[in-house]
């Protein structure tokens, strides 16, 4: 009897997809929903860096070789082996890289390391084009097994020599627009302040009271201000604090050339050696940057509380204000210590808007600051007991009386009996008119101190609710002219720092607990609560050091974000710190936009938004949109913003996370080129990654290099891949993370970059 055919349908068998990442080395790894691949540079398929690929699981046999030693490698272990079947998605169209001339070919060798495959042109389409010159080049076809990549060459960007070729590398890999259009710059150009407008659309007139803006040394842009006096509020004394923020949106209409240039970009991307603003510098670095003495619009909160850093009420309106002061974060600290003297005078230093940053050493580094921070610990903690207090209008601003027209200039405040303004540790006046330099600098200083104690207040009240502080320090490359790294400033939080991200998270919680009530759209600033598996993970980690017996295991475990502050806090000044700060801080989501509000889990916020920085910011300058639509009435357009805020979210979200990875890999190029000139030397390290492969070591100055498993010594070191520790069989040796080590720099590759270390004599344990 002849067999019968089986006629079920064949179904497609599905592969797993993921993105494909890239190694200088030449092979990649794809991490899918089905795991993570490594991927042998035979098996590439023509894939590049970031393309979304479709892989197949090779057979176990032909995985030799797929656990590496060396940078990228060493740090995945063991993963199984597959082939790349195809490319679904291409992350290059374009390429950037260096040009060399192979008659009758002209090559392009990419500039970014991740990509190992060379680019031919026809000579003859680019006769002109100099032998090392930096071209950007549009890809033809991509490579197969039997064919090279092709393309052809779209433009010149420099000529020999005249390139840094490392950070235009990272502006094209990650394809940020430079260069706003003629009718966007035309647009800039052509604003303008009309203080008489303003006054007469109902802006507040705050130009006598006394504003200060608090920047790095290296500021291009000044976007919010402070102010702090006294107040006679219905009959009691009460801190008037001021968050004046720069009003973008005056000068930015939704749909304009400029906005549409402001959207696409979502965020400005501060490079180490250049800054790429999200709108042009005739607006962000001019009428929109609250320079010392110029008078500027703003968007005002002010916060009114009482000597319990507790809201009593606030307004919310726009207003023109002139800055009396520009302070640096040092010369801030100085006045809070008692030691400082304001450098500038009334028109204070106004950082120029320029491609290459100030080179001054910033004094963020200061011996004292550990004793700084001691001393408002003592603060913080100092028996005062957090009080119920009335708020009055908590959730309303001033709105204006008759539709359509902004709030009424601010009257002066009313006169208040000396003797009642006695009572207060600093009288601070209402208003400012002109004192002499050394009143002047008096003036400042107790505001400052001021802000700082209601700021520490303020703190401890965000700590007791849950609020996780991290500490990190956060290097900075200092360049000279021509572009060359010259030292590396360490920047870290102290209380100067502390005085004004306090103050803007305030005002960014009451502004989108301001919209939520009013149930108006905002694009809220969302952190949700961390994967509880990756916290299980850091747990036998931490079980390493004899401050977590202190901790509580059953909090920790389920994302209680007091035992996750008391982790940070116990680990705080010990060798192994920043290490817990960083692995706690990667344990967590990151934080996003969207237009559903779902609290902030890091800052122990029900309800928080941007709204601090809107020259560089997308999202803030959509907040300020929504602010004046509820206070003044919608406008015209208000539904098509409300219609496209929530793919404003997702975009801006992207768009962040690529220019912190820029950022990142710019400082990253620059660093290993400064250390470059210290090969042969020792320094001390800390232990920061750990694989089977070998260790990875953070240098002070936050370089991280990889110590080959080879290179420890004649042992066999098993990894344990609980603990992240690995340990000499014979020996006894044993390296875990947060152990301090002293490293030789052996060998610097800037290009890609890539730091190789080795134990120094002695280090050996």
């Amino acid at each position: 009897m002849p067999r019968s055919k089986n006629h079920t349908r064949r179904v497609a068998r599905s592969r797993p997809r993921g993105i494909m990442q890239l190694n200088p080395e030449g092979y990649g790894f794809v991490r899918t929903s089905e795991g993570e691949f490594f991927v042998p540079h035979a098996k590439l398929g023509g894939a590049f860096d970031g393309d979304l690929v479709e892989v197949a699981p090779l057979p176990a046999n032909a995985s030799k070789g797929r656990s590496h030693e060396g940078f990228g490698g060493g740090r995945y272990g063991h993963k199984p082996a597959a082939r790349v079947v195809s490319v679904i998605e291409r992350a290059h169209e374009v390429v950037v890289g260096r040009f060399e001339a192979a008659e009758p070919f002209g090559v392009v060798v990419p500039l970014d390391p991740h990509i190992p495959y060379d680019i031919f042109t026809q000579l003859s389409e680019a006769p002109d084009v100099e032998d090392g010159a930096i071209v950007r080049v549009r890809i033809a076809q991509f490579p197969s097994r039997n064919s090279a990549a092709t393309g052809h060459i779209e433009e010149v960007l420099e000529h020999v020599d005249g390139l840094d070729e490392g950070v235009d590398a990272v502006v094209a890999r990650h394809k940020f627009e430079t260069a706003f259009s003629d009718a966007a710059l035309a647009e800039a150009r052509g604003a303008s302040i009309d203080e008489v407008g303003a006054l007469a659309s109902g802006y507040r007139d705050l130009r006598e009271r006394f504003v200060f803006t608090i920047d790095p040394d290296d500021a291009r842009d000044f976007d919010d201000a402070l102010s702090i006096e006294q107040v006679e509020d219905r009959g009691r004394l009460l801190w008037r604090i001021g968050v004046h923020i720069a009003d973008v949106s005056h000068y930015v209409e939704w749909g304009s050339a400029l906005d549409l240039a402001a959207r696409r970009r979502a965020t400005s991307v501060y490079l180490v050696d250049r800054v790429i603003p999200m709108i042009p510098e005739d607006l962000s670095c001019g009428l929109c940057s609250l320079a010392p003495g110029e008078v500027r619009r703003s968007m005002t909160v002010d916060l009114y509380v009482n000597e319990r850093a507790q809201l009593a009420r606030y307004e919310i309106y726009p207003a023109l204000i002139r800055s009396n002061a520009r302070l640096t974060y040092g010369e801030a600290l100085e006045m809070l210590e008692g030691e400082g003297q304001l450098a500038a005078s009334e028109g204070g230093k106004h950082a120029p808007c320029s491609d290459s940053p100030a080179l001054e050493n910033s004094p963020l580094g200061c011996s004292r600051r550990a004793e700084l921070r001691a001393e408002h610990a003592s603060r913080l903690h100092s028996g005062i007991e957090d009080q119920p207090v009335a708020v009055e209008g908590l959730y309303r601003a001033t709105v204006p009386e008759n539709a359509g027209c902004a709030p009424r200039a601010v009257p002066h405040e009313p006169n208040v009996p000396s003797g009642t303004f006695a009572r207060a540790q600093d009288c601070l006046s209402t208003e400012y008119t002109p004192h002499s330099q050394e009143q002047r600098e008096t003036l400042i200083q107790s505001r400052l101190r001021r802000l700082s104690h209601l700021a520490s207040l303020r703190h401890a009240q965000r700590e007791r609710k849950g609020g996780i502080d991290f500490d990190q320090p956060e290097a900075r490359v200092k360049l000279d002219e021509a572009g060359k790294p010259q030292g590396v400033e360490l920047r870290r939080k102290n209380a100067a720092t502390s005085l004004v991200e306090e103050m803007m998270i305030w005002a960014n919680e009451v502004v989108a607990e301001h919209l939520s009530r009013a149930k108006f759209p905002c694009a809220y600033r969302v952190h949700e609560a961390p994967d509880l598996e990756g916290l299980a993970q850091l747990v036998p980690i931490f079980e390493e050091f004899p401050w977590f017996e202190k901790i509580d295991p059953v909090g920790f475990f389920t994302g209680s974000q007091h035992a996750l502050q008391q982790a940070v806090s116990a680990s705080h000044g010990r060798a192994e710190g920043g290490l817990v700060s960083s692995l706690v801080l990667r344990s967590m989501k990151r934080a996003v936009y969207r237009e559903k509000n779902c609290g902030h889990y890091g800052l122990a916020s029900a309800t928080y938004c941007h709204f601090t920085s809107p020259i560089r910011r997308y999202p803030d300058l959509m907040v300020h949109r929504m602010l004046k639509a509820e206070l003044f009435g919608r406008p015209e357009k208000f539904d098509q913003m409300t219609t496209n805020l929530g793919w404003i979210c997702e975009h801006s979200s992207g768009m962040e996370r690529e220019a912190d990875v820029a950022q990142r890999e710019s400082e990253e190029l620059k660093l290993a080129e400064y250390l470059q000139r210290f090969v042969g030397q020792s320094f001390s390290a800390i232990v920061s990654g750990v694989s089977q492969g070998g260790l990875y070591a953070r240098l002070e100055n936050t370089a991280e290099g990889f110590i080959p498993v080879r290179t420890l010594g004649d042992d066999y070191f098993s990894f344990d891949a609980a603990r992240y520790t690995l340990t000499g069989e014979e020996t006894g040796a044993r390296y875990r993370l947060g152990q301090r080590i002293a490293v030789v720099l052996f060998a610097v590759d800037p290009r890609v970059p890539q730091i190789d270390l080795r134990l120094a004599q002695g280090s050996r344990r």
